[in-house]
């Protein structure tokens, strides 16, 4: 009875002390994400809240930008096709030259590889995809519900194909208008919307078609990190289709201002594609003022 009495008071003494390190990595991870969250929101400085940016649909830039900020990024990705596979790579500048009001500037490529059984005139051409150009201007931005709301419009000027680039040198043009609206859920958890309609011109064959994109994503950002794991849904209806792909993604900061981003691709409808991959290495210079 004694042996049972000294290995419950044991147990109970260990529980205490376990509970006692526990509460005690609590404080400590609050207190980081406190300090990480108020350097980013800095009371000094025009009000911004902290937000978790997807990987794929990427921002024009933070939500609530200030004047100054600015960054690189390279992507370079591969979607496995039922009949061909798609090697991408873009570079992107993004800067803010007042607070609120963000800027970009992006050229993505696409290299098409055709399977050995494929013939080449029957699969789409490699290309340089456009020159994209876009702004984004956050027009609320709330501390106290920790949550920010964005227009912008992205303007993509089409080029040929590589077999045909110069004859004509632009085929078209695409107008996309959209609305981002961002929340995070007290210090950790992020969740974004980001929504709006896709218009895109063809300049030969005088046609125009429409699309519809809702994108929603949701992350954990770790404690006292820029560092996040999370989920993106890319949803576009068309002609009276929908293609959804499922993304899963990780971000680690490498250093103060370089950061790397990993994020597969799970397409729920096959018809066309199948899993893809993508990576996003991103580079913030020093702000300017």
């Amino acid at each position: 009875m004694r042996l049972l009495a000294s290995f419950v008071l044991g147990f109970l003494l260990v529980f205490e002390v376990a509970a006692q390190e526990l509460d005690s990595l609590r404080a400590a991870n609050r207190e980081l994400d406190s300090l990480y969250i108020a350097e980013v929101e800095n009371p000094l400085e025009r009000t911004k809240v902290l937000h978790a940016e997807p990987l794929y649909i990427d921002l024009i830039r933070d939500l609530g930008a200030r004047k100054g900020e600015r960054e690189w990024n390279l992507g370079i990705g591969l979607t496995d096709n039922l009949r061909y596979d798609t090697y991408q790579a873009l570079i992107e500048y993004e800067w803010a030259p007042i607070d609120r009001l963000g800027l970009e500037i992006e050229v993505p490529m696409t290299i098409i590889a055709p399977y050995r059984k494929e013939k080449r005139d029957t699969v789409p051409s490699s290309r340089i995809e456009s020159l994209k150009t876009a702004v984004q201007w956050s027009f609320f931005v709330s501390e106290k519900l920790k949550s920010s709301i964005a227009l912008g419009y992205i303007n993509e000027l089409e080029f040929s194909d590589l077999n045909e680039f110069g004859n004509p040198l632009v085929r078209g043009n695409v107008y996309n208008p959209f609305l981002i609206s961002a929340k995070r859920w007290g210090n950790n958890y992020h969740t974004l919307v980001y929504t709006g309609p896709r218009l895109e011109q063809n300049f030969q064959k005088k046609m125009w078609h429409l699309s519809y994109d809702l994108h929603t994503s949701f992350h954990y950002m770790i404690s006292g990190t820029r560092n996040f794991i999370g989920v993106e849904v890319n949803n576009s209806w068309a002609d009276k289709k929908v293609d959804t792909v499922v993304r899963p993604q990780m971000r680690v900061g490498v250093s103060p201002n370089f950061l790397i981003g990993i994020l597969g691709g799970v397409p729920i409808h096959r018809d066309n594609q199948r899993f893809s991959m993508f990576m996003r290495l991103i580079w913030e210079p020093g702000a300017r003022h």
